[in-house]
């Protein structure tokens, strides 16, 4: 048994059955024997106690013996286990994965970004989990694996994907108000395809470019282009010298300008939009003056949601 030859699922999946297996055999084994002494031993049968030995050796050396050897072959297996989940392949290929409050981001060693997590099928991939802010937890399920991302320090799991498909990449540490929406997905490409993707250029300027960087900064976790209703208010219709309502009272409002986007970026908690709750994270050290001002000119385009993004995969 090589853990480096074993993929997170195998290593896992093993370990599982082998403890329900063991379990289940206890289970019926103790639920037989507790059935059969209450019939044998009824007090219609035995109206009278009998002296029972004070010692029985053979027995004690049993129920010592054998459940000692159940739980270190229980550890043995998890130990196998274990080095499996953390000893990385050396041909993995890297990516990080950057948790914020509510989003994933996902930067690649081109220096390529996606708010999906884009795998080759049939390789390792390792990825090193970082956080901008708070606790988060990196879990997905199909592959076995979870690993918390750490504010100050890099942690890292890897899996190896067997074939192509979508599989779902969610946060198990609860994380703030929006945690239950901090979902995203394992997008699994066969080895050409991916090649094709991570060589494909990421738009670099106009609409397309603002959308990318919404979802690079992960503000559409909590922001939708098409009026939905999220944590956080619409991009949609959003023009200009509109007037929005402030949650200091009704007859407080403020007019949408470059000045108001770039103070609600920067200094989210000053004008809260009424019906709304002031939990925003600051951007001010996390976006340069040029991606700021890029995210500004998309949110002031007249159809957003038409606009054009990235090639998906």
């Amino acid at each position: 048994m090589t853990p480096t030859l074993l993929d997170t699922v195998e290593a896992v999946d093993k370990v599982f059955l082998y403890i329900f297996g063991i379990s289940l055999v206890l289970f019926l084994l103790i639920t037989g024997v507790m059935v059969a002494f209450a019939i044998r031993f009824h007090h219609s049968r035995h109206p009278h106690p009998k002296d029972v030995p004070s010692t029985c050796l053979w027995l004690e050396i049993t129920w010592t013996l054998i459940p000692t050897l159940i739980v270190m072959s229980m550890f043995w297996y998890g130990w196998q286990g274990y080095l499996s989940l953390v000893n990385v392949p050396p041909d993995a290929f890297p990516i990080q994965a950057v948790a914020r409050q509510w989003s994933w981001s996902f930067v690649y060693p081109s220096g390529r970004t996606s708010p999906k997590l884009v795998v080759p099928a049939e390789q390792p991939v390792r990825i090193d989990i970082v956080s901008e802010d708070v606790l988060h937890s990196l879990y997905i399920p199909a592959f076995r694996i979870k690993k918390d991302a750490v504010p100050g320090m890099t942690t890292h799991v890897w899996f190896r994907a067997p074939q192509t498909g979508s599989f779902d990449l969610f946060c198990t540490e609860y994380c703030g108000l929006a945690h239950a929406s901090m979902i995203t997905s394992v997008e699994v490409l066969s080895a050409a395809d991916f090649k094709t993707w991570l060589q494909t250029p990421q738009l670099a300027a106009g609409a397309g470019k603002g959308r990318q960087l919404l979802e690079q900064y992960g503000c559409l976790a909590c922001h939708s282009l098409d009026g939905g209703t999220r944590i956080g208010p619409s991009f949609a219709k959003l023009a200009e010298g509109e007037k929005r309502p402030l949650a200091e009272g009704p007859d407080k409002s403020v007019t949408v300008s470059r000045d108001y986007l770039e103070r609600s970026i920067l200094d989210p908690g000053n004008e809260i939009v009424q019906g709304f709750s002031a939990v925003m994270p600051s951007y001010r050290d996390k976006i340069g003056e040029q991606d700021l001002q890029a995210i500004i000119d998309f949110l002031l385009q007249p159809d957003k949601d038409a606009a054009a993004g990235e090639p998906r995969p």
